[in-house]
């Protein structure tokens, strides 16, 4: 059984390299072949990752994340807990995206923004700097 350490405090765990891309995908993560997980982007958890969306950089999913559609998460950006980022949204820089907040439609959000809680980005919108959006 090959094992990896995705640094999240659980220890080595039953992963493999996605095919598209070469990234490291928890054995719990589900990531369609149409999906793209780039060499230095991690997915765990149960997260949930397909169509034709992109995790690349150093980009993390986790928990129980949903990244969907044409969906771009890159840099150093995280998606974690139940959130969602679907449609031809871009998730980037530092930013995070956790708890139950969406992100969709062609929204961007990047630097070192948080989106949490109940929160949701979404149409053309574009939130950067040291933003918190919450709800």
């Amino acid at each position: 059984m090959v094992t990896f350490d995705f640094n999240d405090g659980k220890g080595p765990v039953p992963a493999h390299k996605h095919k598209n891309g070469g990234g490291w995908v928890a054995d719990t993560a589900t990531v369609s072949d149409t999906a793209y997980v780039g060499r230095d982007a991690r997915v765990s958890g149960d997260t949930k990752v397909f169509g034709k969306a992109r995790v690349n950089g150093k980009a993390k999913v986790s928990g129980a994340a949903k990244v969907s559609g044409y969906a771009l998460v890159y840099g150093n950006a995280r998606i974690y807990g139940n959130a969602k980022v679907s449609g031809d949204a871009c998730v980037s820089g530092n930013a995070k995206v956790s708890g139950d907040a969406k992100v969709f439609g062609d929204a961007k959000v990047f630097s070192d923004t948080k989106v949490f809680g109940d929160a949701m980005v979404f149409g053309d919108a574009k939130v950067s700097g040291n933003s918190e959006v919450y709800d």
